[in-house]
C-alpha cells in the first residue's frame, strides 16, 4: 500500500526453528501476488526477505499453506490491502483453520469482520471444511467489498451484556470430550445448560479439538479459545479458556488483548491513508501488541500510543 520496498532480517530467530515456515512462505508469496511484488529470499527456513510492491490488485486468489499451518494468517497478511483496493475481490484460503497460537477462524467471522464493518469495509465469509494440526485440509473463503467511506473507531465502553456461550468442537474424535470441557466450563463460570454447545466437525480431514468461549456485549463480540492437544486432558483445555474470559471479564475494558494485536493494523492504515484517529481501552499489551505498534510507527509514521486507564490501557491511533 505504501509503494514502499521493505528488507526483514533475522525472520524468528528466536525460535527453535528460525527462519519461514510453511505458512509464513505462503503468506509471502500471497502479499507479493495481492501487490505485484518482486520478491527475493521466499523459501522455507529463510531468516532474510526483500519485498519490491508495484501496486494492490483486486480480484479473485487462491492460496493454499500445503500443511496444517494457519490460513487465517495467510488470509489477515492480503486482508487489508484488498479492504483498501479499487475493487471487490474474492479469497480463498486451504490449510488450518483452527490453529494454537493464530486466530481461529471463527474469531475472524464473528468478532473481526464486524468490526472491519464499522471502519467502512463489509467482509463476509463462509468455512466450508475445518482444518485442525496436524492433518490440515480445511477451506474457507472471504469475499471483500472494499472500504468506499473510511471511519474511524472508538471502542471505550463495553454495554450491555446481551448473550454469552461456549461451543466445544470435536473432530473425529470421541464427543464425550466436548463433553467434559462443557461441563468444566459450566461448574467454573456458572453458565446454565443452554450456553452450551457441541459440535461434531464430520468435515475434518483428520482429529482435532477447540472449545470457544464468546461472550456478546451491546457493540462488540469477544471470544476466547482452548485447543485440544496429545496430552492435554479436556478440563485443562477448558480451563485454558475460562482464564482468558475471567480475565477480560473481571476489566472493564471492552477490547481483549488479542483482538487488541488485530485491530492495530487496519486503524493504522486509516490514520496513514486517511487522517483518521481511532481509540480502543483494552488489557496491557501483550509483547506481540508492542512490536507492533513499533513497526507501524515505522513504516506509516503515524502517531500510536497507549496510556494507562484505570486498570485498562487506553490505544490511541492517529
Amino acid at each position: 500500500m505504501t509503494g514502499k520496498p521493505v528488507r526483514i532480517e533475522n525472520i524468528r530467530a528466536g525460535r527453535d526453528k528460525p527462519g519461514l515456515m510453511r505458512q509464513h512462505l505462503t503468506a509471502v508469496r500471497a502479499a507479493a501476488e495481492v501487490g505485484d511484488a518482486r520478491v527475493e529470499g521466499d523459501a522455507v527456513g529463510s531468516t532474510e526477505i526483500t519485498f519490491t510492491p508495484n501496486g494492490v490488485r483486486p480480484g479473485r486468489y487462491e492460496f493454499s499453506v500445503g500443511t496444517a499451518g494457519s490460513g487465517t494468517l495467510v488470509l489477515q497478511t492480503v486482508l487489508p490491502a484488498l479492504m483498501f483496493a479499487d475493487g471487490p475481490s474474492e479469497v480463498v484460503v486451504e490449510g488450518g483453520t483452527h490453529n494454537q497460537w493464530a486466530p481461529p477462524y471463527d474469531f475472524l467471522a464473528q468478532v473481526y469482520f464486524p468490526l472491519l464493518g464499522r471502519l467502512g469495509a463489509r467482509v463476509t465469509a463462509g468455512l466450508e471444511r475445518h482444518g485442525f494440526y496436524p492433518a490440515g485440509g480445511g477451506r474457507f473463503s472471504v469475499g471483500i467489498e472494499p472500504v468506499a467511506e473510511a471511519l474511524g473507531l472508538e471502542l471505550l465502553e463495553r454495554g450491555e451484556l446481551l448473550c454469552r456461550s461456549a461451543t466445544a468442537i470435536v473432530a473425529n474424535l470421541p464427543k464425550v470430550i466436548a463433553d467434559r470441557e462443557l461441563q468444566t466450563i459450566a461448574k467454573k463460570l456458572n453458565w446454565p445448560p443452554d450456553c452450551l454447545h457441541t459440535y461434531e466437525a464430520n468435515d475434518s480431514a483428520g482429529p482435532g479439538n477447540i472449545v470457544m468461549i464468546e461472550v456478546n456485549h451491546d457493540g462488540l463480540r469477544e471470544l476466547f479459545t482452548g485447543f485440544g492437544r496429545h496430552g492435554a486432558r479436556a478440563e485443562r483445555v477448558a480451563s485454558e479458556a475460562v482464564n482468558q474470559a475471567r480475565n477480560y471479564l473481571a476489566s472493564d475494558a471492552p477490547v481483549g488483548k488479542h483482538l487488541a494485536d488485530q485491530l492495530l493494523l487496519p486503524l493504522g492504515i486509516i490514520a496513514w491513508r486517511h487522517g483518521l484517529a481511532s481509540r480502543f481501552r483494552t488489557l496491557p499489551l501483550t509483547r506481540h501488541s508492542v512490536t507492533h505498534i513499533e513497526i507501524l510507527r515505522t513504516l506509516l509514521g503515524v502517531p500510536i500510543s497507549a496510556e494507562p486507564d484505570g486498570a485498562a490501557q487506553l490505544v490511541s491511533v492517529g
